[in-house]
């Protein structure tokens, strides 16, 4: 599954943040684990893809770039994975967005996407796909998405499994 992201208990990000958002390096690499790691959120077949996306971004992928949130007590709170999607013009795909269980209602996730739209705009970008399961434990994610201005473009029926659908939002990024 792809673009994921498990928030606070509203599954909301209401407080402004005090996170500070940069790319990513080499020495992330355990605190981004840690983030995977930080509760039952992923099953183990997430967090391979998730990890191997991560190790192609920190190897400088022009596929896959990762932007690191830091909060003052908690270096590595979260991260976010996006990168151009093949055969477009402008338009990317945000593939993962985690923050870590103890930085969760901070406003970790807005910042990420924030910083993320600021640079897809330096670099031309003009739309974001995100994808995303239709499941409980997806539900964090989804408000995210729509609190964001990411309205849902499609949904495909028990794309994973029976009874959990694929829910793709598209946002057009403004100039």
């Amino acid at each position: 599954m792809s673009a994921e992201e498990a928030l606070g208990p509203t599954g909301l990000d209401r407080r402004p943040s005090a996170a500070t958002v940069r790319p990513a390096r080499a020495e992330d690499r355990a605190g981004l684990l840690a983030i995977l790691q930080s509760d039952a959120t992923f099953k183990d077949d997430e967090r391979a893809v998730a990890l191997e996306l991560i190790d192609l971004g920190l190897e400088s992928s022009v596929d896959y770039l990762l932007l690191v949130a830091d909060l003052p007590e908690l270096p590595v709170a979260g991260y976010l994975c996006f990168g151009p999607t093949p055969m477009t013009a402008s338009t990317w795909d945000l593939y993962w967005i985690v923050v870590h269980a103890d930085a969760r209602g901070r406003g970790v996730a807005g910042a990420l996407v924030t910083a993320m739209e600021a640079e897809l705009g330096r670099r031309g970008g003009k739309a974001v796909r995100v994808e995303t399961s239709e499941t409980e434990g997806y539900g964090a994610a989804r408000k995210l998405y729509q609190r964001l201005g990411y309205p849902v473009a499609a949904v495909l029926t028990d794309f994973y499994r029976d009874g959990d659908a694929l829910i793709t939002y598209y946002k057009r990024l403004s100039s």
